[in-house]
């Protein structure tokens, strides 16, 4: 199978099940800020591979099923809404987050003030990866017919970010730098 196509030349994409649309469609903004926030997801990972701390392994593994599930998102609001979705996110889907975030905050110092994104370049990429899942949110919630299970996964998947850099920034010893108080 080929890469490249030719059929997006002149500004068009097509959804699951072949419908043609505008690249700059909503839906299309939707499911392309989701990979953008997968791939920040992978390029946090990558940053992690000369390190070592307890719970590595089951961290990565965690990360990589939160980037599965977040590829399928991606198609679900690929999917034109007259169309059955394949994959359907599952409440389960966002208790694990929770459950997941209740897990690492209980190890985690409690916060006194805002923090800026910083310490650890893995815990600065999870950071940014967290505002991209945040406009992909935004972007789903603009959509007029969506899975709510959607916005709400989008959701808490960047409070799983956040917490997620907190915990790498601990393990690794990177700095919490609190927002500058008086400037």
């Amino acid at each position: 199978m080929r890469i490249y196509t030719r059929s997006g030349d002149k500004g068009q994409t097509s959804l699951i099940y072949g419908q043609r649309v505008s690249k700059n469609d909503l839906r299309v903004e939707a499911y392309g800020t989701c990979d953008e926030a997968n791939s920040m997801i992978g390029l946090a990972l990558s940053f992690l591979e000369k390190n070592e701390f307890d719970g590595k392994k089951a961290f990565v593994e965690k990360m990589h099923r939160v980037q599965t599930i977040l590829f399928h998102v991606g198609a679900e609001l690929a999917t034109p809404t007259d169309k059955e979705v394949t994959w359907k996110l599952k409440k389960d889907h966002i208790q694990e987050l929770e459950d997941q975030i209740d897990e690492w905050d209980s190890q985690l110092n409690p916060l006194k003030n805002f923090i800026l994104p910083s310490g650890h370049s893995t815990s600065s990429a999870l950071h940014s990866a967290r505002t991209v899942a945040r406009r992909a949110e935004r972007t789903a919630v603009g959509l007029s017919e969506v899975n709510v299970l959607v916005v709400s996964y989008l959701n808490r998947l960047s409070d799983f970010l956040f917490v997620a850099a907190r915990y790498v920034n601990q393990q690794l010893g990177g700095e919490e730098r609190p927002l500058i108080a008086d400037i």
